[in-house]
């Protein structure tokens, strides 16, 4: 059967990429898109899905910004533009290399991009949580999703995500969840891609 995407808490691991201080200023929705990836990290934490979290030269671009709230986790220090460095696969050969991966961070065009095609050359199901993802330029994020779903990346969104891991209301952590979907995910600026999807 072809793979349909569908995520399941017990086969995924979340990646969160590069959200660090010195990238504030600069990159498009910053402050939006780290509110929504901190949602998808609590829901994780909710659902015990284990997380990895990376940062791009440290010692340049400053740490993980705290509103993330990933402080408990190792930031694995890196300056290549993907994630998948030994330290990385050395975690996901600990969790017994999980079959689905969920991305949020920045860049879309850079290191989200060089990610996603490393994770799909290794067989992984990549799911790019597209409001939680940004670049400096709309122009680059937005073309750097439609790219990689010609990859065989699935796009998705923060609230598609919780609510296709938990699957039914009846699911014991479903009310924890919903408490994080109270307030709907900030806008940002997606809508004029999906007219070009």
């Amino acid at each position: 059967m072809a793979s349909v995407g569908r995520l399941s808490t017990k086969d995924a691991v979340l990646f969160l990429c590069d959200m660090q201080e010195k990238f504030r200023p600069n990159i498009f929705q910053f402050t939006n898109i780290v509110s929504n990836a901190a949602r998808v990290l609590q829901a994780s934490r909710v659902l015990g899905i284990p997380s990895i979290l990376t940062e791009q030269y440290p010692k340049g671009l400053g740490p993980t910004v705290p509103e993330l709230g990933a402080g408990d986790l190792k930031a694995h220090a890196k300056t290549s533009f993907t994630m998948m460095i030994e330290d990385v696969e050395k975690e996901l050969q600990a969790l017994g290399n999980p079959k689905q991966a969920i991305l949020c961070g920045i860049e879309a065009h850079a290191c989200i991009a060089c990610t996603t095609f490393d994770l799909l050359e290794k067989g992984m199901e990549v799911h790019i949580v597209a409001d939680a993802v940004s670049s400096r330029s709309q122009t680059d994020r937005l073309f750097a999703l439609s790219r990689l779903k010609q990859s065989g990346a699935y796009l998705t969104t923060t609230e598609a995500v919780l609510l296709q891991l938990v699957q039914d209301a009846k699911h014991p952590n479903f009310k924890e969840i919903q408490k994080l979907l109270a307030h709907p995910s900030p806008d940002t600026g997606l809508l004029a891609f999906f007219s070009a999807l």
